[in-house]
């Protein structure tokens, strides 16, 4: 059969529904042949960036791999930030891009950038395919590697003239890749080790990351049965928010720069720190010299180049997380379950008194919305709806993480690593894509939103309900609080000036526009929001110079916290807590 169809029929071999993708001429061949079928759906975007956002969307909620299809030169780099961010957060994508003829490669013919060598470090391995005879074979090792060990993203570029030759087609199950094989069931040894750790710990924490999320929902399953069953205090990163349920007895809440104060505590004050699927990024660790300085330090991760890459841990344990936490409760449960029950009461009375200070407090106002104000009343009207959350990026992706629980992992989609800045909307969609009956929410921020607010036209192509909620500032949030604390107040080019009619914008593409600026009318316009039957733009009016706490400066450990109101109104002092 031809390259092109190739591609299609490997796409269905792999089980794919959904394509995100933009044509252009370099993968023309590849779009008749979608035309030509009904088993993958192709949405059609506005940007190739936005593709794979969705992908990630797409993955992130459902486990399954994001496929984006996009076509060469600028179809191509437009991806670049995608898969960077999709690397760096561990989502498991295969983007398919088109290429000029190989006679035409490396001559600057028209639409031509060297595509895998500009994606190779964003990337977890990448492809181009110089012979129809190794197309198919290729495209499954891509979605083996993408979704194997730590997932990723990989991309394969497919010259023009490859998909117009014909070769031998081969199933998924006549391919082999030996040389990439990772390593799922931890060493029995170390879990030996690790049970006795616990069993002996007088202050132990579970830190844990987008890792759990990854490998599974009967992770999730261990990581909750284990924490709750040895009544050990759970944190997680941004990432790693659901993997441990909001309302579990031993949650902490996130932790890292704007971290809870009882997460950040217990991380610094434990004597044992058991990482799970997480990285150790540095906007949990802190300044690393007094990161967690006197606790024992156990790393579990697929990927072995994390252990000991930033933390130097006691114990690492290479292995599938949801393997290595069912050896874990096995081995433990032959052992007795045994803990130090009186020191780990001890502990988590320790912890109440941490979370006695109330470090999200902030100074309510009955003229002005509250940014978490917002966000608390979000939480409260659709908490027990079937319901997913993405972010973009900013002040609202973490007062987001902070204020709003997660029972489930999968339903929490933000961009962790990179910090993409026009993520959330597109994500959303994917997210949408996948779950059509659900309340899929985008919590934005009004610059964020912009960067690639162009994908409302997919929103409404598509019939995707996706509800804009964005907290309106009219500054770039993050960067005038940075400036604020730390640069002398001078707000240099962090006021977002001429912004749209946000209502208008959302007439023009034939969606909902909703406009909020009074706290007393704020349930009612949330409650039209979620019970429009369509794509919504939901501009809420929110308090301009709001800051984010709690908030570790840059440089401080994890007791260096500034805590905003909590902190002014003397609440630590109250409750005997130090702060150094």
């Amino acid at each position: 059969m031809s390259g092109a169809k190739m591609v299609v029929q490997a796409l269905k071999d792999q089980g794919v529904e959904v394509v995100f993708g933009y044509p252009g001429g370099a993968v023309l061949p590849i779009y008749d042949e979608l035309f030509q079928q009904n088993d993958i759906r192709h949405i059609l975007v506005r940007h190739e960036q936005g593709a794979v956002h969705m992908a990630e969307g797409y993955a992130r909620s459902t486990g399954k791999p994001g496929v984006v299809l996009v076509t060469s030169g600028p179809g191509a780099t437009n991806a670049v930030t995608g898969l960077t961010d999709a690397l760096l957060d561990s989502i498991p994508l295969v983007v398919l891009s088109g290429q000029v003829p190989t006679f035409l490669i490396g001559t600057d013919g028209f639409q031509e950038a060297d595509t895998v060598g500009i994606t190779r470090p964003c990337t977890k391995h990448n492809w181009l395919v110089k012979d129809t005879e190794k197309l198919a074979a290729t495209i499954h090792e891509g979605f083996h590697v993408a979704t194997k060990g730590r997932p990723g993203p990989v991309l394969i570029d497919i010259p023009k003239d490859i998909q117009f030759a014909e070769g031998t087609y081969v199933a998924p199950d006549a391919i082999r890749v030996p040389h990439y094989q990772p390593r799922t069931a931890p060493d029995m040894d170390a879990v030996a080790q690790l049970v006795q750790m616990i069993e002996t710990a007088e202050r132990p924490v579970f830190y844990t990351g987008g890792g759990v999320i990854n490998s599974g929902p009967e992770a999730s399953r261990l990581l909750r049965e284990i924490a709750d069953a040895a009544n050990i205090p759970v944190t997680s990163t941004l990432m790693g928010l659901g993997a441990y349920p909001a309302s579990g007895k031993g949650w902490l809440g996130m932790l890292g720069m704007h971290g809870l104060y009882e997460a950040n505590m217990a991380m610094h004050g434990c004597d044992l720190m058991v990482s799970i699927g997480a990285r150790f990024d540095d906007r949990v660790t802190g300044r690393l010299a007094d990161f967690s300085p006197n606790s024992k330090k156990v790393h579990i991760d697929i990927d072995p180049s994390s252990i000991n890459k930033i933390i130097h841990v006691d114990l690492g344990i290479v292995g599938d997380v949801g393997k290595t936490l069912a050896e874990v409760l096995r081995v433990w449960t032959e052992r007795g379950r045994k803990v130090k029950t009186e020191a780990l009461a001890s502990w988590n009375r320790q912890v109440a008194e941490w979370k006695a200070v109330r470090c999200l407090t902030y100074k309510p106002s009955s003229s002005t919305i509250k940014p978490q104000y917002a966000l608390e009343r979000l939480e409260a009207l659709t908490k027990d709806m079937d319901r997913y959350i993405t972010t973009e990026v900013g002040q609202h992706q973490m007062w987001a993480a902070q204020f709003l629980g997660f029972e489930d992992p999968n339903r929490w989609m933000t961009s962790g690593g990179l910090g993409t800045m026009g993520y959330g909307l597109p994500a959303s969609i994917g997210v949408q894509i996948a779950h059509p009956d659900a309340l899929v929410i985008n919590v934005a921020g009004e610059a964020s939103w912009l960067m690639n607010m162009q994908e409302m036209g997919t929103a409404m192509q598509f019939r995707a309900p996706v509800k804009q909620f964005i907290l309106n500032n009219e500054r770039l949030g993050m960067v005038r609080q940075w400036q604020e604390l730390i640069h002398g107040e001078r707000y240099s080019h962090s006021w977002s000036e001429s912004l749209p009619d946000f209502v208008k914008l959302a007439e023009a593409f034939g969606c909902k526009g909703i406009q909020c600026k009074d706290p007393a009318d704020l349930d009612d316009a949330i409650m039209e929001m979620i019970r429009y039957d369509g794509p919504v733009i939901f501009d809420c009016l929110v308090e301009k110079h709001e800051n984010c706490f709690p908030m570790i400066p840059s440089g401080k450990a994890h007791n260096e916290m500034l805590l905003g109101e909590a902190e002014t109104q003397g609440v630590i002092e109250t409750h005997g807590a130090a702060l150094v």
